[in-house]
């Protein structure tokens, strides 16, 4: 077939053929066949909507007639009451998406909330209140949803909806019936209009009833009468002819709770042969439906056939497309998470000279390639079949990874080549600095003018903080060893030391500092991780301001504690949040990802790094401003002092809240870093 081994050819075929097929089908369908089934089931809806109408008439019917006992004087009528505006308020929803009903409902229930609320407080007045209930209710019974059906062909269908319609006028009327005598007999008497409303209401009901037997069927008419001949409906018309007798205004002594059971009896038993007769009147709409739609039997099976043609049409051009794509799709997802990784990975540990033989390995279609096929490669049936286009996709993929293997290669040359140079230029400045610090140690020794000696103090001063510089391109070079420190030291000459080797260390203040020794392994690291963190409140605070130095033991955790605490412009939380990122992180992409501003902090982390687990560096505000940074080392290295008694000056008061606070800063740090490896 012509273009079936593109994408777009095969899509075409699938679109055309079925649109051919279903215009062809189209041209067979009978429009008044089609008319027939819409009106057919649109007087079904409709049937069904009416039912609807007719229950939330009943439930209003309800609460009218309590509502009007409520008012005349019957309490007990509450607790019913409250139940059946219960139902009320859950019918009314299902009404309100035929337009016709929502704009009844809107506009003669809008105050019905309000009618409720005077009613319960005993304000509302009884014959304005009956009204509105049956302003509402005739309102809702007016509007007919099925007289709009076009389907008047139907003799039984036509009488169906009549005595319908007829039996909810009657039912009104008894429902009115029982609401305006409830009110009267819980009062006691006739007031106003009232009598005249109550013959009225009877004289609507028998004309109502002599419609209804004329257009129903037998059993509806004898199910009507089955309602009217219970004991309940005939107590209903013993207390219905006493009210009958009281014209002149007599006092009646009825119980308006017996008269309430017994015509709600009376209600429900003619409600029940409304949902019978509505029963029938759908039945029969269902009927006319199902006749509509075996007429169009043959065109809907017609129709079948096309869709079951269309199905295996698409079904096939989907497999066929499908099929290759998920095989390329696996093989990409295989390049993706684990041969192009791997590879990178083997690439960026081994030795230069063998980086070269990694990329021909493991380039896709290579003569030095491993017996495994590659998987964009392998001879997959699926793809071998695929479209011309999934076969160029595959090809380009094959592309994609041997490009990111040479890139690859080229980076980790370049990193290896950038790392070497630091290295390189670390060594070359810490051996002349170190010949540099020896020089001026000899030439110390040698002077005696006192001048002179301060200016060699100064000297031998910059070439320390040389040395550190020097230091610092090694540690972040990854090819740094450690001062050697054969004995373990001080706390505070661990501190000292650090002081020496910082620019402005007249401004350093050394607190209290609680005696402890540093193992030696650990003293370089430790004294040049205080000076970068000293220098740094230096650099960041007034130069009329000092940078504190504190450090205690905390028995609690069993280790030892460095503050560096300065007044300057402080962090804000996001900064420090990245701050301890580049403390945590010890790879080569964050020297090569951080500002250069930044490599003090790189060089905080790999020194802390190397100091091992339980080396910590906290950023917090320093209490009036400023930033503090706390240094927590392990009791691992840490030897108990020789001297307990060894005791420093007092800190200032100040500096007693501020160790709590670091106290408490420690711990919330850790409880970030416990919640943040369970997480």
């Amino acid at each position: 077939m012509p273009g079936w081994r593109s994408i777009r050819g095969r899509v075409a075929v699938v679109i055309t053929v079925p649109i051919c097929l279903l215009l062809a089908v189209a041209g067979l369908a009978v429009q008044g066949r089609a008319e027939a089934l819409d009106d057919a089931r649109t007087t079904r809806a409709e049937v069904g909507l009416s039912l609807r109408v007719q229950s939330l008439v009943h439930q209003l019917q309800r609460e009218r007639g309590l509502t009007n006992g409520l008012l005349g004087g019957e309490k007990r009528f509450r607790t019913p009451l409250t139940a059946t505006r219960t139902r009320v308020d859950a019918a009314l929803p299902g009404i309100r998406d035929d337009s016709a009903v929502k704009d009844v409902v809107l506009r003669h229930l809008a105050d019905l909330a309000g009618i409720r609320t005077a009613a319960d407080r005993g304000t509302a007045d009884r014959a304005e209140t009956l009204t509105f209930y049956t302003t509402a209710i005739n309102a809702l019974n007016a509007v007919d949803p099925v007289a709009r059906t076009a389907t008047g062909t139907d003799r039984q269908l036509s009488d169906g909806l009549a005595a319908l319609r007829e039996l909810a006028a009657a039912k009104e009327s008894v429902a009115l019936e029982r609401g305006l005598l409830n009110g009267v007999f819980a009062e006691g008497t006739f007031h106003g209009r009232e009598y005249l409303a109550f013959t009225e209401v009877r004289a609507t009901r028998v004309a109502a009833l002599a419609r209804f037997r004329q257009v129903a069927t037998q059993p509806q008419r004898t199910a009507l009468s089955h309602a009217f001949e219970t004991a309940d409906a005939k107590r209903a018309t013993a207390y219905e002819n006493r009210a009958k007798d009281a014209t002149d205004g007599s006092v009646l002594r009825v119980d308006a709770g017996t008269w309430w059971d017994a015509m709600t009896v009376l209600v429900d038993d003619l409600y029940a042969v409304q949902r019978s007769v509505g029963a029938d009147v759908r039945g029969r709409a269902d009927r006319l439906s199902h006749d509509a739609e075996t007429g169009l039997a043959a065109y809907l099976a017609a129709g079948m056939l096309v869709a079951a043609l269309l199905a295996g049409l698409a079904a096939f051009a989907s497999r066929s497309l499908t099929r290759p794509l998920g095989a390329l799709a696996e093989a990409a997802h295989d390049v993706a998470r684990h041969r192009l990784p791997q590879a990178v990975a083997r690439i960026q540990q081994s030795p230069p000279d063998q980086v070269e033989h990694l990329l021909a390995t493991n380039t896709p279609g290579a003569s030095g390639a491993p017996d495994t096929p590659d998987a964009l490669d392998s001879p997959d049936a699926r793809l071998r079949n695929g479209a011309a286009e999934i076969t160029e996709v595959a090809a380009s993929l094959r592309q994609v990874e041997h490009t990111a293997l040479r890139l690859a290669a080229q980076q980790a040359g370049l990193r290896r080549t950038t790392t070497e140079s630091l290295a390189n230029l670390g060594r070359r400045n810490q051996n002349l600095v170190r010949r540099q610090l020896g020089l001026i140690t000899r030439l110390e020794r040698q002077e005696l003018d006192p001048d002179a000696l301060a200016e060699l103090f100064e000297l031998d001063h910059l070439a320390t903080r040389m040395r550190r510089n020097a230091e610092n391109l090694l540690v972040l070079a990854g090819h740094n060893q450690p001062r050697p420190t054969a004995a373990p030291a001080g706390a505070l000459e661990v501190v000292q030391s650090a002081v020496a080797e910082v620019e402005q260390y007249r401004r350093v203040l050394i607190a209290t500092v609680e005696p402890v020794r540093v193992r030696g392994h650990a003293v370089a690291d430790v004294a040049h991780l205080l000076a970068e963190l000293i220098e740094n409140g230096l650099t960041f605070s007034p130069p009329t301001e000092p940078v504190e130095v504190h450090g205690w033991y905390d028995t609690e955790d069993d280790t030892y504690c460095f503050a560096v605490v300065d007044h300057g412009v402080g962090m804000s939380a996001a900064d420090k949040e990245r701050a301890h990122a580049r403390f945590s992180d010890s790879g080569d992409q964050a020297l090569l990802a951080a500002p250069a501003r930044y490599l003090g902090h790189l060089v905080v982390g790999r020194l802390s790094h190397r100091l091992g687990d339980g080396t910590q560096v906290q950023l917090f505000d320093t209490p009036g401003g400023g930033l503090s940074a706390l240094l927590a080392l392990p009791g691992r290295l840490l030897t108990p002092t020789e001297d307990p008694t060894t005791t420093l000056p007092p800190a200032r008061p100040a500096v007693s809240s501020l160790l709590n606070g670091f106290r408490a800063g420690v711990a919330r740090a850790e409880a970030r870093t416990t919640q943040g490896a369970s997480s």
